[in-house]
């Protein structure tokens, strides 16, 4: 590992493996990196996994399996830029099964952590100079769950 870049460590029960290949199997730019396990002086069960390295589009990222003591909150969320629709529907598919849709684009994974599945093109059209247009786009995706591409260019559009 780089020793100058950030990496983003996940606490788990015992699910650090299984997240790592979950997250890996969603994100087309992704990879697996090394696996420690716990030794004889613990905490964990000799033999059990301690901690998944693994990589999503570049940003890098430690599951450890530290016990019950800690779970994930919506204080921390993860941004997911989509390019258009078809990349809103195919991050919240995956992300929601076995999980829980949220609001504004917000879905929980089946891990507990959150997500926000965003179209780029919510960004450009929230920083319009024009307040009007924003406020329009800032109302309708007060109402969505999921972000509907073509509601929002409508909303902006006026």
């Amino acid at each position: 590992m780089d020793g100058n870049a950030l990496t983003t460590c996940l606490w788990f029960d015992t699910e650090a493996e299984a997240a790592a290949n979950f997250y890996t199997s969603i994100f087309k730019d992704s990879r697996l990196g090394g696996m420690s396990r716990y030794g004889d002086t613990g905490p964990g069960a000799a033999g059990t996994v301690m901690t998944v390295e693994f990589e999503l589009n570049g940003q890098r990222f430690v599951a450890l399996n530290g016990g019950p003591e800690y779970t994930f909150s919506e204080a921390v969320s993860f941004q997911i830029p989509c390019a258009d629709q078809d990349e809103v529907d195919y991050y919240w598919s995956r992300l929601s099964a076995g999980g829980q849709e949220v609001a504004c684009g917000w879905v929980k994974d089946k891990f507990g952590l959150s997500w926000q599945v965003i179209p780029s093109v919510f960004f450009e059209m929230m920083s319009d100079p024009d307040p009007d247009k924003a406020s329009r786009v800032m109302s309708t995706m007060l109402t969505m769950t999921k972000f509907d591409v073509a509601a929002l260019q409508k909303a902006y559009a006026g």
